[in-house]
């Protein structure tokens, strides 16, 4: 996807003579309902706000037109990706401590009429009613009715389909592209390691340690293939691995000659509601059922219920949000469309609906904190790096993306976990060991 250059500063001074930056820190102060923790640089040079607080810098009045059409969060995140607004410094460290500041001043943002007015009166004096400006090229178009096949393809494909090449740098040898398991705090285990100890958590709860030859396992939303082909290397397990990516099965396939493991896993371009040849003695979805949609959720359920073998285990890893369930406009609109992330507690729920029994939830959302912190710091120190290979404005997308993942899980605002449920038999025998061994 061709990105878009960053848009150059705006040096027009404000129409009424007014320093544009007070009047922005002012429209500022009543959304926080106090001194907004926010320093704030504008186009016409102005400057106003606390010395000591995080700089946002206003660069042109279409971030303040694009606001107006889109307030909160999609249009402050179309405007950050286009270069019309940004932050001076790391910008999670500015997050962060706007965050704090918030929290700690007992400040809330809010939007309340008497805000709204203000911030109209402001528009209408700095002469920024134009005509909604166009979206950025990396905000996501999708076409078709709501996770329909070709929607969900379309979906995956605008952000596992950016570049392998990407993907190969940011992500760890295993191409892990999840929540990782760290077991150490020495300075010398690296996210490959804890990605190595997240496979095997997973391979161990689902007893694959224990599997006679001839054990399936499928795989659904196999990504670039890391638990696929640890489960087959390590385990000697015969893998069916499903995805609809093309840049992900390219990827997987050419690993598996790379490593000697065909005939060992089948990566198909499949839709999981496309597989037939069940049974399978154990399934696993990591971090895909994200994807999968509000409605189509026990539809995805009913699948795996029907294609496990009665005594099989299934494990889902899967991110929550505990509160505004969804995605977020900015991940739904740049990230990953479509996105739906519900409370832990309904997953539950809806596993025990399809007929499965529940028999241990994990959380790891620390554990998604340090994963994301990695990838974070390999992206900014290699920051022209990633430019050169996706463009300025989507590696700015990247940048916001993952920010706001990793606050999101530092601060408790989403959680990941790991759901292991069973197929019990007709007379109800589970197969698990009365005691977790892993």
């Amino acid at each position: 996807m061709t990105a878009t250059a960053p848009t150059p500063p705006d040096t027009r001074p404000s129409p009424g003579g007014e320093p544009v930056a007070e009047v922005l820190h002012g429209l500022a102060d009543k959304v926080f309902g106090g001194e907004a923790p926010l320093r704030i640089t504008a186009w016409d040079g102005s400057t106003a706000g606390p010395a000591d607080a995080p700089a946002l810098h206003v660069t042109t009045p279409q971030a303040l037109t694009r606001l107006l059409y889109h307030p909160g969060e999609l249009g402050l995140a179309q405007a950050y990706v286009l270069g019309e607004i940004d932050v001076e410094g790391d910008l999670l460290d500015g997050l962060r401590r706007v965050w704090a500041a918030t929290r700690e001043r007992g400040l809330s943002s809010r939007l309340d009429v008497t805000t709204v007015a203000a911030g109209l009166r402001a528009v209408v004096g700095l002469k920024v009613l134009r005509r909604p400006p166009a979206p950025p090229a990396t905000q996501a178009q999708l076409r078709g009715r709501l996770h329909s096949k070709r929607r969900d393809s379309e979906a995956i494909s605008h952000h596992y389909d950016l570049s392998n090449e990407f993907y190969d740098f940011i992500l760890d040898r295993h191409k892990a592209y999840s929540c990782a398991y760290y077991t150490s705090d020495d300075p010398s285990y690296t996210l490959e390691d804890a990605q190595r100890d997240k496979l095997d958590l997973v391979c161990r709860k689902l007893g694959l340690d224990q599997a006679k030859p001839g054990h399936r396992h499928l795989d659904i939303g196999c990504g670039w293939g890391s638990l696929s082909l640890h489960a087959a290397a390590a385990y000697g397990v015969d893998v069916v691995g499903v995805t609809i990516s093309k840049e992900q099965k390219a990827s997987i396939d050419e690993r598996l000659v790379r490593e000697g493991l065909q005939g060992k896993v089948d990566i198909r371009l499949q839709d999981y509601r496309e597989v037939v040849d069940g049974p399978f003695d154990t399934v696993s979805s990591i971090e895909m059922g994200e994807h999968v949609g509000k409605r189509n959720y026990p539809v995805f359920l009913g699948q795996i219920e029907r294609l496990l073998a009665p005594g099989g285990r299934m494990l889902i890893q899967q991110m929550s949000r505990v509160t505004k369930p969804g995605g977020g406009p900015f991940i739904e609109a740049f990230i990953a469309p479509d996105m739906h992330m519900r409370p832990v507690g309904e997953t539950i729920g809806l596993i025990e609906e399809a007929g499965l029994e529940v028999r241990d939830v994990h959380a790891l959302r620390e554990h998604y904190v340090r994963t994301v912190d990695a990838w974070y710091a390999t992206f900014e120190s290699n920051w022209d790096r990633v430019v050169a290979m996706v463009g300025e404005e989507m590696a700015r997308v990247w940048r916001l993306y993952l920010v706001g993942g990793a606050l999101a899980f530092e601060e408790g605002r989403m959680g990941v976990d790991q759901i292991l449920a069973v197929k019990a038999t007709p007379d109800g025998r589970s197969g698990l060991p009365p005691v977790r061994a892993w």
